[in-house]
C-alpha cells in the first residue's frame, strides 16, 4: 500500500481524504480533457481542484513545485501534473499524470490536423480560419502583456526584456544565447542584489491554508522523495535508452535525412529550449520547421496555433500539427498513406518534444523537494521569465505581420483582417473575455466574411 493512503500512521490528518492510485487516475484523466486555456488556465484548475477542493496538496507545495516546473524549459503545466503525480505515486503516478495531460490533446489535434488538410480549401474551413488568424496574433500580444505584468516588477527586469527584444528582433541572436545570457544574469544577480530577483517567475509563496492536505507543509518526507545517486543513475539511463532506441531506429532503417529523422532530432533539440512556454519556442520552431526544412509554410503555422489554442493540452502540442502536417505534405508512406504518414509524424515529434519533461521531474524531483525558499534556483527563473517577455513580443509582430501583409510588405494591405485584429485585442484586454470566446467570435465573423 501507498505511504500516502496510510492515515492510520499519523503521516496525513484523520479528516484528509484518502486518494488511491485508480482514483488519481481519474482525476488525471478528467484533466487532459478540460486544461484549456493555456499555462495559466491550467495551473489555476490544478490549483482549484488539488489545493482548493480536494485538499491533495498544501498551497506552499503547490508554488514550490510549480516555481522548480518554471525553471525547466518545457510546458510547466504538465510538469507540474507530472510533479504532483510523482509525490503522490512514486513513478508510476508521475508518468500517468504527466501522460494523460498530452494524449487527449494529441489524439484531438491528430483529427483536427486531417480535417484541416483534407478540407482547408472548403470554404467553410476558410472562413473561420480566415477569422481566426487575427485573433491568434492579439492572444500572442495578450501573452506578452500578460508575462510582463506578472514578471517585470523592477527597471532592471524591464531592461533584460528590452534587450531580449532588440537581440531577437534586431540582431538575430539565437533564443538558446538568450536564455543562456539572462539565466547568467539572474544568477549573478540574485547573489548581487537579491530582492531584484527573488520574484521567482510571479508565483509567490503561498500563505492561504484551505485546511490539512494530503501532501502538507510539514508531511514527512516519503522514501521515493529522498534523493540517491543510484535513483537518479537509474533515471537519466531510463531516459537516454527511450531517446536513443526510437533514435537509432529511425537512423538505422530511414537515414539521417529522412523527414522522420531530422523532425525526431529537430524537436529532440527544441525541448530543451522551451523556456517561458510554447510561445517563446515557436521563434525557433517556426525558423526550423517553416524556413528550413518546409515541413509547413508560415500561414500553416499561424493556423497550427490557432488549433493548439482550441484544444486542451499544453499549447506546446502544436509540434503535433506541424508534425502530421509534415508527414502528410511529404507523403513519407505514398499517397495511399497520407493520414497514417501524418499521424505517425505528430506522435514522434510528441514523444521527443516531452520525454525531457519526464525526465526533468522524475530525476531532479527528489532534490527540488529539499531546496524550499533557495534563491539560487528562483534568480534565474525570474531572469529568463523576463528576457521571454520580449520573445514573445517579437513573436506577435511576426505573427501580426504575416495577418496583415499575406503577401508580404509588397503586397497590400489587409484592411479587414487588421479591423478583426483590433477587435480582438479590444476583447482581450479593454473587457477581459476570455481566449476561447474570441477565438469563437472572430471565426464567427471569419465565416460570415466568406460568406457575405
Amino acid at each position: 500500500m501507498n505511504e500516502l493512503t496510510k492515515a492510520a500512521t499519523g503521516e496525513v490528518p484523520a479528516e484528509v481524504p484518502v486518494v488511491g492510485f485508480w482514483e488519481a487516475f481519474r482525476f488525471w484523466l478528467k484533466l487532459g480533457f478540460i486544461s484549456f486555456g493555456g499555462p495559466a488556465g491550467q495551473i489555476a484548475i490544478m490549483h482549484q481542484e488539488l489545493v482548493e477542493r480536494r485538499r491533495w496538496i498544501s498551497e506552499r507545495r503547490f508554488l514550490h513545485a510549480l516555481n522548480y516546473c518554471m525553471l525547466l524549459p518545457g510546458p510547466e503545466a504538465q510538469q507540474l501534473a507530472t510533479y504532483i503525480g510523482w509525490l503522490m505515486h512514486r513513478t508510476w503516478g508521475g508518468i500517468i499524470a504527466g501522460a494523460l495531460f498530452v494524449l487527449p490533446s494529441l489524439f484531438i489535434l491528430i483529427a483536427l490536423s486531417w480535417i484541416y488538410l483534407a478540407y482547408g480549401d472548403v470554404p467553410l474551413v476558410a472562413g473561420i480560419f480566415y477569422g481566426i488568424k487575427p485573433a491568434v496574433a492579439a492572444i500572442v500580444l495578450q501573452a506578452a502583456h500578460r508575462i510582463g505584468s506578472r514578471a517585470l516588477k523592477n527597471k532592471v527586469l524591464w531592461a533584460i526584456a528590452g534587450a531580449s527584444f532588440v537581440a531577437i528582433f534586431a540582431l538575430n541572436v539565437p533564443f538558446p544565447a538568450i536564455v543562456a545570457a539572462a539565466a547568467v544574469i539572474g544568477y549573478v544577480g540574485g547573489r548581487i542584489a537579491p530582492e531584484t530577483f527573488r520574484a521567482g517567475g510571479g508565483h509567490g509563496q503561498g500563505n492561504k491554508s484551505f485546511g490539512p492536505a494530503l501532501i502538507d507543509d510539514d508531511s514527512p518526507r516519503l522514501p521515493h522523495t529522498r534523493f540517491a545517486w543510484q535513483r537518479l543513475i537509474k533515471v537519466l539511463l531510463a531516459g537516454l535508452v527511450l531517446w536513443l532506441v526510437p533514435m537509432l531506429w529511425l537512423w538505422v532503417n530511414y537515414g539521417w535525412e529522412h523527414t522522420l529523422t531530422q523532425m525526431s532530432w529537430f524537436f529532440t533539440k527544441a525541448a530543451w529550449l522551451t523556456f517561458g512556454g510554447a510561445y517563446a519556442v515557436l521563434p525557433y520552431v517556426y525558423q526550423g520547421a517553416v524556413s528550413h526544412f518546409g515541413w509547413l509554410s508560415a500561414p500553416q503555422m499561424i493556423d497550427g496555433l490557432a488549433l493548439g489554442e482550441t484544444t486542451p493540452g499544453p499549447l506546446i502540442m502544436v509540434v503535433a500539427f506541424v508534425g502530421f502536417v509534415g508527414g502528410y505534405a511529404k507523403a513519407l508512406f505514398g499517397p495511399d498513406s497520407l493520414f497514417l504518414a501524418g499521424a505517425v509524424a505528430a506522435t514522434l515529434v510528441t514523444w521527443f518534444t516531452f520525454l525531457p519533461s519526464f525526465i526533468f521531474i522524475l530525476a531532479g524531483g527528489p532534490l527540488v523537494e529539499s531546496t524550499h525558499n533557495e534563491l539560487r534556483f528562483t534568480g534565474p527563473l525570474t531572469a529568463i521569465t523576463g528576457a521571454v517577455v520580449g520573445v514573445i513580443l517579437n513573436l506577435a509582430l511576426f505573427f501580426g505581420y504575416h495577418v496583415l501583409w499575406p503577401q508580404g510588405f509588397g503586397g497590400a494591405l489587409d484592411v479587414v483582417s487588421g479591423l478583426i485584429m483590433l477587435g480582438a485585442a479590444l476583447a482581450l484586454f479593454r473587457f477581459k473575455m476570455g481566449v476561447m470566446p474570441v477565438i469563437a467570435g472572430c471565426a464567427a465573423l471569419g465565416l460570415l466574411l466568406r460568406f457575405f
